[in-house]
């Protein structure tokens, strides 16, 4: 599947690193940015992106710091909201410190936080569904204050070392400019804005919204519409419709009071002397409370896997089915 019109990276730097912004961009693409006029300040670039499950040419935006509080304040303007938007990753580079006492350390931290304050309060922080990246360039063996610096606001952080260094680690992980690349082919690059899709999580709870009013109102609708609604066989995840007998089962043994197996629609520890007489009563009490309370339970769940559904329906049918897998499993840990 090829993506039309990604999502943009902003790429940043402070003014005295474009060298390694200059480095990374081309280690990272395969060409080195042109600069506009004098500077790599506002200039664009091109990443090529192509996974067994897409390809996409992701516009990249360069950017140099001088002043990184002044830098988050106007992208936390009004007028950035639009910038903001449409990014799907953001990347900061800077040379890593040798000393750890140094005035180089400060600054490095100032960028990092500043840049972190725009994805916290512009990009919404950990709900964010794009990458952010910190590139650090140096040969520094201890480099644990800058991986806490970065987690902090939920950044990445990635020591890229000289060209002889090997691309993993001792646990087999990639490391340096592979593992950047990586991340951002593991990244959502499609630009679906609110207007044209809406968001999954507000599809999926306007669903389930809907369905309890029907529950709250169910004369207004008819039932036998809805049940139809609600057929695993029109769902469509693309496996089996026997997958959802585990789903209905944990329902209905939810479901279960004072001992009472609305499988079987009888007590648990019925005697012989009992079942004869009580069975019709419990049959009925289940079918009275399947009709009611647990049927509508059934009908919530299924509304929400539908919308599941129809959010991940440009997937592949590999993602499609391990998506659906999923979303069962999670209703049926719920129940």
């Amino acid at each position: 599947m090829e993506i039309t019109n990604p999502r943009r990276v902003l790429v940043v730097s402070s003014t005295n690193s474009v060298q390694h912004l200059t480095r990374v961009m081309k280690d990272l693409t395969g060409t080195a940015p042109e600069q506009t006029s004098t500077s790599l300040a506002g200039a664009s670039h091109n990443l090529s992106l192509k996974t067994t499950y897409y390809t996409a040419e992701v516009p990249i935006w360069l950017d140099l710091i001088s002043s990184p509080s002044e830098w988050s304040a106007s992208f936390l303007s009004a007028e950035a909201k639009e910038v903001l938007e449409v990014l799907g990753g953001l990347m900061i580079v800077f040379a890593l410190p040798v000393h750890t006492q140094s005035e180089e350390v400060r600054a490095a931290k100032d960028l990092i936080q500043q840049v972190g304050k725009v994805v916290k309060e512009g990009l919404g922080g950990w709900e964010w569904d794009g990458v952010g990246l910190c590139l650090g360039v140096g040969e520094i063996d201890d480099v644990d204050i800058w991986e806490d610096c970065c987690a902090e606001f939920g950044l990445e952080f990635v020591q890229v070392r000289n060209q002889a260094t090997p691309s993993r680690n001792e646990f087999g992980e990639k490391t340096g400019i592979p593992r950047a690349l990586e991340a951002l082919e593991a990244n959502d690059w499609a630009n679906a804005s609110l207007d044209d899709l809406g968001s999954d999580f507000e599809d999926i709870g306007a669903e389930i919204e809907a369905e309890e009013k029907k529950r709250r109102n169910p004369e207004e609708e008819n039932n036998n519409s809805e049940a139809a609604h609600l057929e695993p066989e029109d769902l469509d995840f693309g496996f089996d419709p026997k997958d959802f007998e585990g789903l209905k089962a944990a329902i209905w043994n939810a479901g279960k009071e004072d001992g009472e197996d609305f499988l079987n629609g009888e007590p648990e520890s019925s005697t012989a002397a009992t079942k004869g007489g009580e069975r019709a009563e419990g049959e009925s009490e289940t079918k009275e409370s399947l009709d009611d309370e647990d049927v509508q339970k059934i009908e919530r769940m299924m509304v929400k896997l539908q919308a599941v559904r129809e959010s991940n329906a440009g997937l592949p049918e590999e993602q499609r089915k391990r998506a659906a897998a999923k979303a069962v499993a999670e209703v049926i840990k719920e129940l």
